[in-house]
């Protein structure tokens, strides 16, 4: 169809697509915008043939805003408006707008409310002025406890006031709408960051810690189980504070069990974690609740003290391998994934070789290496020390084979062991240490209907994902 035919046909429809980029948190975003949307009258179509193209997206680092600004571009050529949302339009906003005219509009959070009436405009061809970008977290009040009281729009905390027709009439109402299938989604429990690492730019644009009141995680818990969702995932920038702008630091450890008692939540996961902030406490809800994946996402960043130090952040060898140890005293099969930044400014060979012999000591399921690239207004970027970008391709290559060699060890150590599966697609699903889409699969032989949890017996390891024996008992 032409970009004429399409404008022809599409004028007088108020029909919208909504793209999601980025992580688990902008895949909730775009449900509290969906719901909104509807809401507002609008009709949600993926068929190619909507009136407008709404992109939620990520701004994290160079690639994704890059994956970004081509989804923006690819969707102007449709014929449709495009409208460009999320976290690489709160953080640029009018600038954006300036350099991408193929965009319609560029919304930042405080857009999100009112977002019926934004596209309205842009389909009546009203301009849009988009926002000065401003650091977010000096919106809200200093004090975390003051938080959770404010006005300043936080995306995935909307208030459940929708009309009926968008949630069960007889069971909790939130404002979310879900836009995949599945027996797995995201639950948002906190947004914001507290934590001032010095390479990244999240806070700034997220806002300050935030978390939801347990009574809004409950019961968008009970919807999602009425929407046929049998593993919750937690998700924020940091699971790990969860509460302490509500006076309770401990919150997430009497949350989880309430979590896991929802009638059909069969598994709950919580992601996010910070390794300097988490609590013996909180390690055992994790490792011992029933009903909660013995799962750790833990933010090691790196082994080298000297060089986290620089990072702002805390830790070294020693205390991440004695936290290991910990874990794995209450749940020996726990899964344990992290992420690593490679060639940040100062890092030496010694940094490097230590990052090495703590990886290969720490026996992980999954490790995800980066490689460091300064991004604006971090106080890395005018670190001095700073690599050459094939010195720091050569590390992250180097570490990568090391990863892949490691992961696919640490999978073979489950030969033989009996896991507990979430079946989400024909003949495959995801072990209690595997979260949805980064850490591996188990493809199983026997019958195993798609919503059920199966047990099965390991028989074979393939790098990080697993064949398994359905247990037909």
């Amino acid at each position: 169809m032409s970009t004429a035919d399409h404008s022809a046909k599409s004028a007088d429809r108020r029909s919208v697509s909504l793209v999601t980029l980025g992580c688990a948190r902008n895949e909730v975003d775009s449900e509290e915008l969906a719901a909104r949307l509807e809401n507002a009258g609008w009709t949600l179509d993926d068929s190619g043939d909507a009136s407008v193209v709404l992109v939620n997206t990520c701004g994290f680092i160079d690639a994704a805003k890059k994956d970004s600004i081509d989804t923006l571009l690819a969707a102007s050529d449709s014929g449709a408006k495009v409208v460009a949302a999320g976290c690489l339009a709160e953080r640029y906003g009018a600038e954006l707008a300036a350099s991408l005219p193929e965009a319609d509009a560029v919304l930042g959070f405080d857009d999100y409310a009112s977002i019926g009436d934004r596209l309205e405009d842009v389909v009546a061809g009203r301009p849009h002025r988009s926002h000065a970008p401003q650091d977010r977290r000096k919106l809200l009040p200093l004090s975390p406890a003051e938080r959770s009281d404010s006005h300043v729009h936080v995306p995935g905390h909307g208030a459940p006031d929708l009309p009926e027709g968008l949630a069960p009439a007889s069971g909790p109402r939130v404002l979310r709408r879900r836009l995949g299938g599945g027996p797995a989604a995201p639950l948002k429990l906190a947004s914001g960051c507290d934590r001032r690492c010095t390479f990244c730019a999240i806070p700034a644009f997220r806002g300050a810690y935030v978390s939801r009141r347990p009574t809004e995680v409950l019961d968008e818990a009970r919807w999602l189980a009425g929407q046929g969702v049998r593993e919750v995932v937690l998700v924020s920038e940091n699971s790990t504070s969860y509460g302490k702008d509500l006076g309770d630091l401990r919150l997430l450890e009497t949350l989880l069990p309430e979590l896991a008692a929802v009638e059909g939540i069969e598994r709950v996961r919580v992601s996010y974690l910070q390794p300097a902030e988490l609590r013996p406490g909180l390690i055992e809800a994790i490792a011992g609740t029933p009903g909660v994946a013995p799962y750790f996402d833990l933010s090691f960043q790196h082994a080298s003290g000297s060089l986290l130090r620089r990072m702002r952040r805390f830790g070294d060898t020693e205390r991440f391998l004695g936290l290991l140890e910990q874990v794995r005293a209450l749940a020996p099969e726990a899964g344990v994934r992290s992420n690593f930044i490679v060639g940040f400014p100062g890092e030496t060979e010694e940094d490097v070789e230590e990052l090495a012999g703590f990886l290969t000591a720490a026996r992980l399921d999954v490790i995800g290496v980066f490689g460091y690239s300064d991004e604006e207004g971090t106080e890395a970027a005018g670190f001095d020390g700073k690599l050459d970008d094939d010195e720091v391709a050569a590390r992250v290559a180097d570490l990568s084979v090391l990863a892949e060699e490691l992961t696919a060890q640490r999978a073979e150590e489950r030969l033989g062991s009996t896991v507990e599966v979430l079946v989400e697609e024909p003949g495959e699903g995801r072990a209690a240490h595997q979260a949805p889409e980064i850490d591996g699969i188990v493809t199983l032989k026997g019958d195993a209907p798609v919503g059920a949890f199966v047990r099965a017996q390991v028989v074979e390891a393939m790098g990080v994902d697993l064949l398994a024996v359905v247990d037909e008992r």
